[in-house]
C-alpha cells in the first residue's frame, strides 16, 4: 500500500515538472520582428560595426536581411531566431556568392551562423560601384 507521504511527493514532483514544461514552452515564444528597412538595417550595422562607413546598402525584399559594402568588406545582417546577427566577410566573397532563385547565399564560416540567405531581385546589382 502506498503511503500518503509518497503520494504527496509524487504529486508535488508532477506539478513541478508541469510548471517547468510550461515555463519552457512560454520562453520559446518568439517576439515578432518587423521587416528591415534601409534605416533599421543601417542602424543595426553601425551599432555592430562602430566607426565603419556604409558605402552601399541592399535590403532583402522580404525584410529578413541586408548586405552592405564598407570598403573592402561586406557587412551582412540576417535574421537568426528572434533577432538579427551581423557578420563581416570580404567584399570579393560577397560578389562571388551563389545567386539562385532570387536568393544570394553567403558562406559566413561561423558555427553560430554558418550561412546567410538574402532575398534580392538580382546579384550583383547593376549599380555596383567599383
Amino acid at each position: 500500500m502506498l503511503s500518503q507521504a509518497f503520494l504527496i511527493q509524487v504529486a508535488a514532483s508532477g506539478a513541478a515538472v508541469a510548471a517547468l514544461v510550461g515555463l519552457a514552452a512560454w520562453a520559446r515564444i518568439a517576439r515578432p520582428l518587423n521587416p528591415l528597412d534601409d534605416a533599421t538595417a543601417r542602424f543595426y550595422l553601425l551599432e555592430e560595426f562602430p566607426g565603419r562607413t556604409i558605402d552601399q546598402l541592399w535590403v532583402a525584399t522580404d525584410g529578413a536581411g541586408a548586405l552592405a559594402r564598407s570598403g573592402a568588406s561586406a557587412l551582412v545582417l540576417c535574421r537568426l531566431g528572434d533577432g538579427y546577427v551581423a557578420r563581416q566577410i570580404p567584399w570579393a566573397q560577397a560578389t562571388a556568392a551563389a545567386f539562385r532563385n532570387g536568393q544570394i547565399t553567403l558562406d559566413l564560416a561561423d558555427v553560430a551562423a554558418p550561412k546567410a540567405v538574402i532575398v534580392l531581385p538580382h546579384w550583383p546589382p547593376a549599380d555596383l560601384a567599383a
